[in-house]
């Protein structure tokens, strides 16, 4: 029960982060934003703002619930409910607090706009919430065609910005859209990942097993020796080779150059470690037939 409530707990801040983020910058300055958000503020705006954009993003999410709830059987948690309510509504109450962006300049304002609200969406992501949107696009259409859900929530994006040129006609508007969603994918991807990066680190040393074992009693991680010959030299080498998150990287390197400072030293990003120590491998949820892969998820 306590887990439960710190999860919604840290939701909430989060969804209260992500209305500031649209309602202090994206919306105010009347950029078509990604997601189900963005076609919301467009319909709103040819509307004249009879249609509020929380109440169409409602709206559409609710209808789009329902179909895929008919058409792919998925038994939607309640925490997207959630989510997907409370985002809707307090975008249309603080829309009516916040009438002016917080920053005049609309270039910033898609910037850090698409930084507070992709930020907010890691968190979110990393409580196992979401606000919906093209994700549920993308799980239909995953059902009947063999296409990435990634793929698919990009595609719709791209849809939903270009589509702004209907009301602003113009190239520079909607590049603030774009600016917007690349905004918020980065920030979403590094508020997950950015931390836990994985980095692998390969020394080449003739002294090998004496920095495998200084690195070892300052750094509590596994190391490996590969034994090799050099080419040219035709000396044995002791390969060092470990892996590390990219925070402990530069406390490795500075071991490296105080013990040994001819040693060759190779870094290379990983796309992901599974096992002690590190993550746990968590294979995509099969729902009635569909692996669903979350890549990144807008409301």
């Amino acid at each position: 029960m306590k887990e439960i409530f710190r999860q919604y707990l840290w939701l909430t801040l989060a969804l209260i982060v992500s209305c500031i983020g649209w309602c202090g910058f994206i919306l105010p300055q009347n950029i078509v934003g990604s997601g189900f958000l963005g076609l919301s503020k467009l319909i709103e705006l040819l509307s004249n703002g009879f249609l509020p954009a929380g109440m169409i993003n409602l709206i559409a999410n609710g209808i789009m619930l329902v179909i895929a709830i008919r058409v792919v059987g998925v038994s939607f948690g309640f925490k997207t409910i959630y989510c997907i309510t409370f985002l809707s509504v307090m975008v249309d109450i603080l829309g009516t607090w916040i009438t002016e962006p917080l920053v005049t300049d609309k270039f910033m304002c898609s910037i850090m706009g698409s930084i507070i609200v992709g930020s907010s969406i890691g968190m979110m992501l990393s409580q196992g919430g979401s606000t919906g949107g093209t994700e549920i696009v993308a799980m239909i259409v995953n059902k009947y065609r063999n296409i990435m859900p990634g793929r698919v929530m990009m595609m719709c994006d791209i849809v939903i910005i270009a589509s702004g040129y209907t009301l602003h006609h113009s190239i520079q508007e909607m590049l603030y859209g774009y600016v917007v969603m690349i905004g918020i994918s980065m920030s979403a991807d590094y508020v997950l990942t950015g931390s836990k990066q994985s980095i692998q680190i390969m020394i080449i040393s003739r002294r090998g097993r004496e920095l495998a074992d200084v690195i070892s009693s300052k750094i509590l991680r596994g190391i490996t020796l590969i034994h090799g010959e050099g080419y040219y030299t035709g000396e044995n080498r002791e390969i060092v080779m470990m892996l590390v998150r990219r925070t402990e990287m530069h406390d490795v390197l500075r071991i490296v150059r105080a013990e040994d400072p001819e040693a060759f030293v190779s870094v290379a990003s990983v796309t992901g470690v599974y096992g002690n120590g590190f993550d746990a491998y968590k294979p995509p949820v099969k729902v009635s037939g569909l692996n669903r892969t979350s890549d990144r998820i807008k409301g």
